[in-house]
């Protein structure tokens, strides 16, 4: 007579044994607990998806020149300035907005960028610039904090349009090509040294040394 107490289980036992231990059928045939987990986990995941889409498409919203201009310090100020200008108008009708000169295009950079930015919020708040007399007051703090964030990243957002590789000297005067040779090419000097007040108008840049030789 066989020993049933220590047969092996069999074909048909076997895979179901193996069946049962599946993650998914452990989770259908499993208690309300596991149930509840693997819910929380699904509704985690999606979760995650919904605010990471959300937060990227806010993120986009305020990457646009409308949202920059919806403050009127910044509308009736700089966005002005820049209206005429070679950013805003020229022979190839391609336009740099504000984010495009202000706001890195490289993720982590342009985080970093939006929580520094969190302060001129603050200032709009408080009203710190609230009138052009207050405007033009801090102005020369306010570019000079600006260009000390452009020259500290080898003028980043310059470069995402103007690449250095891809200039022609030869359609250049002979004025700007020689300086672009010698401080550009080189990497004595960025962008920003040479071109402040390229798209809004400079401070008052009276006891600046060597200003003028600029």
């Amino acid at each position: 007579m066989p020993d049933i107490a220590n047969a092996k289980p069999g074909f048909i036992r076997r895979r179901w044994n193996w069946f049962r231990k599946l993650p998914v059928v452990r989770t259908a045939l499993a208690p309300a607990t596991t149930l509840s987990l693997g819910f929380l986990t699904l509704g985690g995941f999606f979760a995650g998806v919904i605010f990471w889409g959300g937060f990227n498409t806010a993120l986009e919203a305020t990457n646009q020149p409308s949202f920059c201009i919806s403050c009127h310090e910044m509308r009736s100020n700089v966005y002005e300035e820049l209206q005429g200008t070679i950013h805003q108008s020229n022979r190839s009708g391609v336009r740099a907005g504000c984010p495009d000169c202000h706001v890195p295009h490289e993720w982590t950079s342009k985080i970093g960028r939006k929580m520094q930015a969190s302060m001129e919020v603050w200032g709009h708040i408080f009203g710190r610039i609230s009138t052009r007399e207050l405007f033009l007051t801090h102005r020369r703090e306010m570019a000079e904090r600006e260009w000390r964030r452009m020259e500290a990243n080898n003028s980043l957002e310059c470069r995402n349009c103007h690449s250095p590789e891809g200039m022609d000297l030869s359609r250049q005067n002979p004025r700007a090509a020689a300086a672009h040779e010698r401080y550009l090419f080189t990497g004595e000097m960025s962008c920003i040294q040479c071109h402040r007040g390229i798209a809004h108008h400079l401070p008052d840049m009276t006891g600046v040394p060597g200003w003028q030789q600029r």
